[in-house]
């Protein structure tokens, strides 16, 4: 439900500046700022709900006005209030929904780049040591928004409300239910390893325990308990149930991140921060609750001095409700009604340095009070503008730019309407006297009729009204504002649609088309991504706290790897997963032509990447990745053949080898038979060889002389062993002696 403003907001802010004075006169007395309240923290200067009431209301003016243009904004979609044509009797009062029109084939343009592709984040680390970190989160983030977050009904709420209201703001949290269970659990007694298969069990459960720590969980719990008390004592024991006793854990309902859209109107942010979300000192946001909700949350406190009965919707003119007027529980338990909660930044401990803090109030009631549990220290607000608009946080919807063209269409439809719908359309006159009594019955009963001719001809006497023909003037204004409203928006809503088809399934057309449409359509979906990779950051971060490393293990089969928070600001890029048709089908083409142009000669692993590509635009991932893990089953006889043709390459370079082999060795030889006779020529010339056949001859002659002394010597000791040739042989020689001698002498 709506409730218009009946003052300026210069007139609202005075009363509540007159209304705040008046609270805070009857807190002067009290020490905490609140009638029978206690401090909810310890801090030196806690903030009072005044204090936080004062932020709240210096805002409230800027709000104001910018919720005043969402709500001409919505009029103008669903052509209601303002929107609406003033009524004139007998005159139409149709409006066409150009807004409207244009809103719906944005829907689909903007959400499907998001949710044609099964991951929503891509995460890749700077430096090597961030890549397992980095891939864990990939799976762990994307993993919650297939199965935590309704990935679909999130992205259709997130582009929706773009479009239409020209800002969305998305509020992030984290959901955590448990209860307490008794369950029996094992007592465990260590033994000493006895044999050396224990000790191969113990090593191999180690080990088992970082190659798969999913599985891990499902072995034995005496082989876990063993690995753990190695992990801590580095014994090597075995594990032994030797009883169980009962205690009480915390089972775990839900624990997942939250991230639902905040009505704007609800939202309250500081107008100081400009554009920049990240330097806003506050923001506050109104919702609707009661006190079991409270009660079971479990973090809140001073709830008996609620007034249940006096902060209703109804009662808050300033939060915009969908509950009905006349409907609210009667019960205190149940009662619905408007809490306020402040995230910013105060000076909590006196010392001039700002804590980021939460704090809840309802009525006049503070009834939860503590520092910001997330782990940024940040504003849990992520604020994206659709048409974003030069210093302000806070961004535009096409509305704003069609307001015109709506206006001028309304007037000419209204007009031709009312140009046939007060015409006499198919009624008809006739001349009076033109038939007689019994004639006219005839005639209107459809039979055949008599008529007179003396008094006209029934041509010129029977007139059939139709409706009068439109002017081209007013077609041609009709089709000025479409294509106006079509240039103005990049949108085309009819005839399929700007694509390439509309210029022509040829380069050009594509390029006519990105250069057009598509690029509009990027701008807008890049400051979507933006957002989305910041509800990525925000996520992972809380993730790194408030997720159970068992759930991290059962998600991602890897022990949980920390993520600092400096590594959150620069160690990772995270990367959101989005496209277009069109871009995509240009990409594909261009991956197809490539393929034509290579041909059959290319290697079949580029192949098998390039068409992996085409299916992954051609949003087909399953074939993508049939296609990457295919592998040709080798046909046997082309196989043989390359064995064999390897086998005879082989051997004719073998043969090749042993005929060089052969070729040096004939060629050694011929070279050797060379040299040896340039040496004898040599050793002829110079008479070495003469000299050296003398020297063998009086080697062999001196040889001879000592073994006929030795067998003369023999002789002389034993005649009956003289030896007649060795005799003769003695006395040649010394006859050679003798000429030897004589020679010499002459000479």
């Amino acid at each position: 439900m709506r409730f218009e403003k009946l003052t300026t907001g210069s007139q609202q802010f005075a009363l509540r500046q007159a209304d705040a004075r008046k609270i805070q006169a009857m807190y002067d007395d009290d020490e905490t700022g609140v009638p029978g309240e206690t401090k909810l923290t310890e801090w030196e200067k806690e903030p009072t709900v005044m204090d936080l009431k004062n932020d709240l209301e210096a805002s409230k003016p800027a709000q104001d006005a910018h919720t005043l243009k969402v709500r001409q904004w919505n009029d103008l979609r669903n052509v209601t209030g303002s929107a609406k044509p003033k009524t004139k009797k007998g005159r139409s009062e149709v409006q066409p929904k150009l807004v409207r029109r244009q809103a719906e084939w944005r829907y689909s343009a903007l959400s499907e780049p998001f949710l044609s592709s099964e991951k929503m984040y891509d995460l890749d680390g700077v430096t090597f040591e961030d890549e397992a970190s980095a891939k864990q989160n990939e799976i762990v983030i994307n993993w919650q928004f297939r199965t935590k977050l309704n990935k679909v009904a999130f992205i259709d709420e997130y582009v929706r409300t773009a479009v239409d209201e020209g800002t969305v703001v998305v509020r992030l949290g984290w959901q955590r239910e448990t209860k307490m269970v008794e369950v029996d659990v094992p007592i465990f007694q260590y033994v000493e390893l006895q044999t050396e298969d224990q000790q191969t069990e113990l090593q191999e459960a180690i080990v088992f325990k970082d190659v798969n720590p999913r599985e891990y969980l499902n072995l034995p719990e005496e082989i876990r308990a063993a690995v753990d008390y190695y992990a801590e004592t580095q014994v090597p024991t075995v594990a032994v149930i030797i009883g169980t006793e009962k205690v009480q854990e915390e089972e775990i309902l839900v624990n997942k991140p939250t991230a639902e859209m905040v009505n704007i109107e609800n939202f309250f942010l500081d107008p100081s921060c400009n554009s920049d979300v990240d330097k806003a000192n506050f923001a506050v946001i109104s919702f609707e609750t009661s006190k079991a909700e409270l009660l079971k949350d479990g973090r809140y406190k001073n709830l008996k001095k609620v007034n249940w009965s006096g902060n209703s919707p109804l009662a808050q003119p300033d939060h915009d409700t969908e509950t009905p007027n006349d409907f609210n529980f009667n019960d205190d338990l149940r009662k619905r009604v408007v809490a306020y909660e402040y995230w910013g930044f105060y000076d909590v401990n006196g010392d001039d340095v700002l804590v980021p803090i939460v704090a809840t109030w309802i009525g006049e009631t503070m009834v939860r009070m503590e520092e910001n549990p997330f782990p940024d220290q940040k504003i849990p607000f992520v604020v994206v503008p659709y048409l974003p608009v030069k210093r302000q946080v806070m961004g535009e919807p096409d509305a704003e730019i069609l307001e015109d063209n709506q206006k001028i269409l309304g007037a000419v439809t209204r007009g031709m309407i009312d140009l046939m719908g007060r015409s006499a359309n198919s009624q008809q006159g006739m001349a009076k006297g033109f038939l007689d009594t019994t004639n006219r019955r005839r005639f209107e009963s459809g039979q055949d009729y008599e008529f007179n001719p003396g008094n006209g001809n029934p041509d010129q006497s029977i007139h059939q009204h139709k409706y009068p023909e439109i002017p081209n003037s007013a077609l041609t204004m009709l089709s000025i504002q479409n294509n106006e409203a079509e240039a103005i928006s990049g949108v085309k809503s009819y005839s399929g649609g700007i694509s390439g088809e509309a210029y022509g399934e040829v380069a050009a057309g594509i390029k006519g088309v990105l250069d057009a449409s598509s690029k509009r359509e990027m701008n807008i979906l890049r400051r979507l991504a933006k957002g989305i990779q910041q509800i990525g950051v925000k996520i992972i971060s809380m993730n790194g706290v408030f997720l159970s490393e068992e759930e991290t293990i059962r998600v991602t089969n890897g022990a949980y790897v920390t993520i600092k928070r400096e590594d959150l600001k620069g160690n990772f890029d995270l990367i959101v997963d989005i496209s277009t048709a069109e871009v995509d089908e240009a990409k594909s083409q261009d991956l197809g032509f490539m393929l034509q142009t290579m041909g059959p000669n290319m290697d079949p692993e580029m192949s098998k990447m390039i068409l992996a590509d085409i299916a992954t635009l051609k949003r087909m991932p399953a074939l993508a990745q049939k296609i990457m893990a295919y592998t040709p089953e080798p046909d046997p006889v082309e196989e043989k053949m390359k064995e064999l043709t390897i086998a005879k390459l082989e051997a004719d370079i073998e043969e090749i080898k042993a005929q060089v082999q052969l070729k040096r060795a004939q060629a050694a030889k011929a070279q050797a038979e060379a040299d040896r006779t340039d040496l004898d020529y040599v050793e002829q010339e110079t008479g070495t060889a003469h000299q050296r056949d003398l020297q063998k001859q009086s080697e062999q002659a001196r040889s001879n002389q000592d073994l006929a002394v030795t067998k003369g010597l023999l002789a002389q000791n034993d005649p009956a062993k003289s030896d007649p040739d060795v005799e003769a042989a003695v006395g040649y020689n010394a006859l050679t002696d003798a000429n030897a001698s004589n020679t010499g002498g002459a000479l």
